[in-house]
């Protein structure tokens, strides 16, 4: 999984080969066919690790209340501090679109889940909110990490948290 990570750092998935892996692991190709079929399989290994550690973590908190929605985002945001390169990696061009799926879902499990019958929202319309506040959630943080993180995941917290509840006005 090293392996991939550091060779996603300058290539594409698809230009990376079986050979490559193996030969930065140190390990032989029966090796890597007997746990994944190709390069694909085990990225999506390393999105479905990723996305289950940030579960476990998030999990240790209760998140049904409104105003511990921004404890959600920070949190969120101190892990991705904390996995940086694997962050920038799954965010890449290559690989954002499930990425994004993925956290799309832990967005409507964590904050989400009693919107929709609290507010009385239709779904189909609850569907767009979820895709504008995570689309533009996740270009933030991977502009964030891009530029060297230059503010702390609190400060990112308090940014996103106030542009998802109070729009453009908070832009000064």
């Amino acid at each position: 999984m090293e392996s991939l990570v550091s060779l996603l750092q300058n290539k594409q998935i698809s230009a990376i080969t079986i050979k490559e892996i193996c030969e930065l692991a140190d390990i032989n190709r029966s090796t890597f066919y007997s746990h994944y079929s190709n390069q694909y399989d085990l990225l999506n290994s390393i999105e479905e690790k990723f996305i289950d550690d940030m579960m476990a973590a998030l999990k240790q908190y209760n998140f049904s209340k409104e105003e511990e929605a921004f404890l959600i985002i920070e949190k969120i945001l101190e892990y991705i501090s904390k996995n940086k390169v694997i962050c920038q990696v799954l965010l890449n061009q290559s690989t954002e679109h499930h990425f994004q799926k993925q956290g799309t879902l832990i967005i409507k499990k964590f904050i989400f889940n009693n919107w929709i019958t609290k507010e009385k929202l239709d779904r189909h319309h609850f569907e767009y909110m979820i895709i504008f506040v995570v689309g533009g959630s996740v270009f933030v943080i991977k502009n964030w990490l891009e530029t060297g993180m230059k503010e702390s995941y609190q400060e990112m917290a308090e940014i996103i948290n106030n542009l998802i509840n109070k729009g453009l006005s908070t832009i000064r």
